[in-house]
């Protein structure tokens, strides 16, 4: 770590004594450990955090951060009715001006449709409940993390209550959408943008003015130390495969599952466990079924991150065959665990994994290009697969550090 990067920790330690709201759709769900590890180092350098969230997450509280996340954290939605449209006519009432300055943008950053009118509308009442409790607290500053719907909240609430707002974008589905989410607008109004990965800085560029672009800035997501410490990778008995993610089709489990199949056809057999819940888990189980694999690959639903962590320490090889990415997290505990990974050539993944030296990137949508990483990754020897992890844990340290990466974040909310 230079000069400069021990200059900027210190800074966000010694500065005085800021309050900000983080703001998402869904705050507290269990893939979301990455927003709980900013916004608890945030806290612990001295800057208070509320946090906010649109609605409450379907994903069962499956461990304590989670549960105290959902604890301590205001729920939009849960609001009673009427206080929701008391807040929306106080502000009529005290900033018409503002308000209808909101209505117009809401408006003219909608889509086109009737279903968007209405969920705009809702957005107005909602961002004027959240300007009126942050101004009851004193909070003049908002952070989201998604730059979809919740952002859009966001938007109006401080245009409604004369506030500022940034935003972490992740992608890819803010990308894929721009048009329809009002994401240059967002972009442009954002006091300024963490962009998780070069990719991801390069779509917003694409997505906006340069005269914007300097408020730019690359955040990655992070690993604390506690992390590390408790991931000591060790030698594995056994050349097991691991992949942890929401089951949705995005993330190519599907593929994964037909990867074994090929590799069966081949007289190679491998044990992959899939970690996670979601929308596909019937097709990933029919597919499982159909190449009567069940022996082969176990589907285990959502686990606390102690027990991921444990499965990680475990498993020689984690392998995440997305077809749409921003950067997952849950690649940089794979590498901080020990283990290999295998992963395909999209968004900011290239960015971390490096193929030959800490593990295999893969073509997207290629059944051929994974089976022949997994069936290299399956005769390769375990001491190589943890010398492969092991350069992984190295390039997380050194790019991928909370400590680090929330002072860049903290420095930057206190401008």
């Amino acid at each position: 770590m230079d000069s400069a990067d021990t200059k900027l920790m210190k800074e966000a330690v010694t500065e005085g004594r800021k309050s900000v709201a983080y703001l998402t759709s869904e705050y507290g769900r269990a893939g979301d450990t990455f927003i709980r590890r900013e916004v608890n180092e945030l806290r612990r350098i001295g800057i208070r955090v509320d946090t906010y969230s649109i609605r409450r997450s379907k994903d069962q509280a499956i461990s304590e951060d989670i549960s105290q996340a959902q604890d301590s954290t205001t729920y939009i939605l849960e609001q009673p009715s009427w206080v929701l449209f008391a807040a929306f006519l106080a502000a009529a009432v005290v900033m018409p001006l503002r308000v209808v300055s909101a209505f117009r943008t809401a408006m003219r950053t909608r889509s086109a449709g009737m279903r968007s009118l209405v969920w705009h509308l809702f957005y107005i009442v909602e961002a004027s409940f959240l300007a009126r409790s942050l101004q009851s607290k004193g909070i003049t500053h908002i952070h989201n993390h998604i730059a979809e719907n919740s952002a859009t909240v966001a938007m109006l609430a401080c245009e409604i209550g004369g506030l500022t707002y940034s935003m972490t974008v992740h992608g890819p589905h803010e990308f894929y959408v721009a048009s329809q989410i009002a994401f240059p607008e967002k972009l442009a109004r954002a006091k300024f943008v963490a962009c998780i990965s070069h990719f991801c800085k390069s779509q917003c560029m694409a997505w906006s003015s340069p005269a914007d672009w300097d408020h730019f800035h690359l955040v990655r997501c992070a690993l604390d130390d506690a992390y590390f410490a408790s991931s000591t990778p060790v030698p594995r008995s056994h050349i097991r495969f691991l992949s942890v993610g929401r089951l949705c089709p995005e993330k190519g489990f599907v593929l994964m599952v037909r990867a074994v199949a090929e590799l069966k056809k081949m007289g190679v057999s491998v044990s992959l466990t899939i970690v996670g819940d979601g929308p596909s888990r019937r097709d990933i189980e029919e597919e499982i079924n159909r190449h009567q694999l069940s022996k082969s690959v176990q589907l285990v639903g959502w686990k606390s991150n102690d027990e991921v962590r444990s499965m990680l320490c475990k498993s020689a090889v984690f392998v995440l065959p997305s077809f749409a990415e921003g950067l997952p997290v849950v690649i940089m505990e794979a590498f901080a665990s020990g283990c290999a990974v295998i992963a395909t050539r999209i968004a900011g993944i290239p960015e971390l994994v490096f193929d030959g030296k800490n593990g295999w990137i893969v073509e997207p949508g290629d059944v051929r290009s994974l089976t022949k990483a997994m069936q290299e990754a399956s005769t390769t020897s375990s001491s190589e697969l943890l010398a492969m992890g092991m350069a992984g844990r190295r390039k997380v340290q050194e790019s991928h550090n909370i400590t680090h990466e929330v002072a860049v974040l903290a420095s930057l909310l206190r401008q």
